[in-house]
């Protein structure tokens, strides 16, 4: 009998695998990417995994764990349960729900990236996904899109739920109606290893065969190696997700207009983060400054030379007091302060952007930025020549304008700074602002960057010579610190 169940079960995977290959063709990488092991014989090389017996489905990015058993009932009860199930865990995948962070609040994040998967699934609009509870499903989406400008991405609805928590009964209802799949595998990656047993992965081709044998004779050091191989599936599975999302935007864009809900999480997963010290440094300007250039000189030669120098007077070598290093010098920041634009970030992202600055020795001595206020109208420009007037302005801003937001005056006034001869090499203009605004037509002879604020909004795309940064809101809390 047991044996029966479990080809039952292998069978109804593998027609929930086909199903969704039929209706989801940009889909096939993700698809065909996840090991099947079934619960049982998993047990046997991880005792550990033992409370997840009675699961129905779960994933840590490499395998589909599943309990022949509880496949067969769910399966028995709803036809539509096999490819629905199989597409929630490829969901949770191509999304990395399963990287978390060792902060977040486990049930809170576990519902939201449940409840983003099942919104995605249900804007699919595929018949052999459709069950029963969609509709109440989308009651309770549909609360929570009217407060999140209708974007339901795993880490907005978080962010939602982490403000108000469920009471315990409503969590268990939401539970009930959201979560088919088991996430205490993302929270237990060590557990990855003893999963890797003999004949455990009952889906596994040669090629992934090699790939996992490969993969086995790097475990000299455990921790490494996990870390290893955790970074390498999150390279697998954005490789896979920006796949799909590149795909949608173009050769299946009819699908990709119809499924709102997939493309907001592609976007917001796939969105390019990037470090803002890091981002910074882009803009430094190469300069002179008196340091020993420790790369050019050699202390055989120079102690040699001294010593012709105390023997015979003669200096043999002499090192080089000069280094070019990366430095930030002539610079400007553009803030926008139309009414969109808080306070409150203005200061906080100007407060990080000098810490930045100072604390990696960023400026020279004598330094010429400027700090620009501007909506619709230049409404404030401050030349800042030293620490201590950065240190000055910072202490005594105040926000001016408050009205709509161009774009253009700033580039303007930068241009015409320029035809003065006020910078000798200005490199970098950054931008900070919500995105909402009137964007110079023409390149300026400098490089330049917009730093968004994400609002809920969709934000504008910026003309092809211009960089782009969004900060997150909670991103912005942390600059305040």
């Amino acid at each position: 009998m047991t044996k029966d169940i479990s080809a039952l079960a292998r069978s109804v995977l593998q027609l929930s695998r086909n199903t969704l290959v039929i209706h989801l063709r940009f889909m096939d990488a993700a698809i065909s990417r996840l090991e099947w092991v079934s619960l049982p014989e998993a047990i046997v090389a991880a005792p550990k995994l033992l409370p997840l017996l009675g699961t129905r489905v779960a994933t840590e990015g490499t395998v589909l764990l599943y309990d022949p058993l509880e496949v067969c009932r769910a399966y028995a009860a709803d036809k539509a349960s096999g490819p629905r199930n199989y597409l929630h865990l490829l969901l949770h995948c191509i999304f990395r729900h399963f990287n978390v962070s060792p902060t977040v609040h486990q049930d809170l994040w576990n519902l939201a990236c449940d409840m983003a998967v099942e919104g995605v699934i249900n804007s699919l609009h595929i018949p052999a996904v459709e069950i029963a509870q969609a509709s109440d499903q989308q009651e309770v989406l549909l609360k929570f899109a009217d407060k999140l400008n209708n974007l339901l991405t795993a880490e907005k609805i978080y962010a939602l739920l982490r403000t108000k928590p469920p009471a315990a009964d409503e969590m268990a209802h939401l539970r009930k109606l959201f979560s088919p799949d088991d996430h205490r595998l993302w929270y237990a990656a060590s557990l990855t290893q003893q999963m890797r047993m003999q004949g455990g992965a009952s889906g596994q081709t040669s090629s992934q065969q090699q790939r996992q044998s490969a993969a086995d004779d790097h475990t000299e050091n455990e921790n490494t190696s996990s870390a290893a191989t955790q970074q390498e599936l999150l390279e697998d599975w954005k490789e896979i997700s920006e796949g799909i999302q590149m795909d949608l935007e173009t050769f299946s864009k009819q699908r990709g207009d119809a499924a709102g809900n997939m493309m907001q999480n592609l976007r917001a997963v796939n969105r390019e983060k990037y470090d803002y010290a890091a981002f910074l440094k882009k803009f430094a300007v190469m300069g002179e400054v008196m340091h020993t250039n420790e790369d050019e000189f050699d202390y055989v030669f120079y102690t040699y030379g001294m010593k012709l120098f105390l023997e015979k007077r003669m200096p043999l070598i002499e090192p080089l007091e000069y280094k070019d290093v990366k430095r930030i010098r002539e610079f400007v920041i553009a803030i926008d302060t139309s009414g969109s634009v808080q306070g409150e970030q203005v200061q906080a992202f100007l407060q990080k952007t000098y810490n930045i600055l100072h604390s990696t020795e960023s400026f020279f001595s004598r330094i010429n930025v400027h700090i620009i206020q501007c909506d619709a109208a230049i409404q404030e420009d401050v030349k800042i020549t030293s620490q201590e007037e950065f240190d000055h302005h910072l202490q005594k801003m105040q926000i001016k304008g408050l009205g709509g937001t161009d774009f253009r005056p700033v580039f303007q006034r930068v241009n015409e700074m320029l035809q003065a001869k006020e910078f000798v090499n200005l490199k970098g203009l950054i931008y900070f602002t919500d995105g909402h605004g009137v964007f110079p037509e023409q390149m300026p002879p400098y490089k330049t960057a917009f730093v968004f604020v994400e609002d809920g909004y969709e934000l504008p795309e910026v003309p092809v010579w211009a960089m782009k940064l969004v900060l997150t809101k909670e991103e912005m809390k942390e600059m305040k610190t």
